[in-house]
């Protein structure tokens, strides 16, 4: 059973090993050139080559000398390595930044094929092409839809998360803008 799902979870464990040994969990006979391109859709591969060893370098006890970010797309990228028929995605892109986020979901996506994808999240990223979304609120389902249905609900839960995402992302670009 679980060799029919690529979970990347809330909290990324690693194991004691390099970058390489890793990602060989998800696929151990994946050629490097897999291991690359896996860790180029997780927006990860030039962060590794950057590393003292690249691709072996040992990342000590449970990968603690990479940053949230970091550990975050190491599993994303080990999900789309593996050849799991569904990905579970538990607010796989929490520790990103936006645009790195949007990047990274839009490959997932990209990559997914026939795959089934499931993405718990309280962020909007690549919502808009998801076939269904459920809206949770104190454990029950309160809405559900396409994101294209559920904005232009007013007074929709969906719509006011969405209303509140859209000013928290202007007040960002704007702070960048005047960086």
């Amino acid at each position: 059973l679980r060799r029919c799902f690529g979970v990347v979870p809330q909290r990324t464990h690693l194991f004691a090993g390099t970058v390489r040994d890793n990602l060989l969990l998800a696929r151990p006979g994946a050629a490097p050139a897999q291991l690359e391109a896996a860790c180029r859709s997780a927006c990860l591969h030039d962060f590794i080559v950057s590393l003292p060893r690249g691709y072996d370098t040992d990342l000590g006890d449970r990968g603690f000398q990479l940053s949230g970010g970091e550990r975050q797309r190491l599993a994303v990228a080990r999900a789309l390595l593996s050849q799991a028929p569904v990905l579970l995605l538990d607010e796989a892109t929490a520790h990103l930044d936006t645009v790195t986020e949007a990047q990274v979901m839009g490959e997932i996506l990209d990559l997914a094929g026939s795959r089934s994808v499931l993405v718990v999240t309280h962020r909007f990223a690549g919502l808009g092409r998801m076939d269904r979304i459920y809206v949770l609120e104190g454990g029950r389902m309160v809405e559900s839809g396409r994101h294209a249905d559920l904005v232009q609900r007013p007074g929709g839960r969906y719509r006011r998360l969405w209303d509140l995402h859209r000013g928290a992302a202007a007040v960002e670009a704007v702070a960048a803008v005047g960086q």
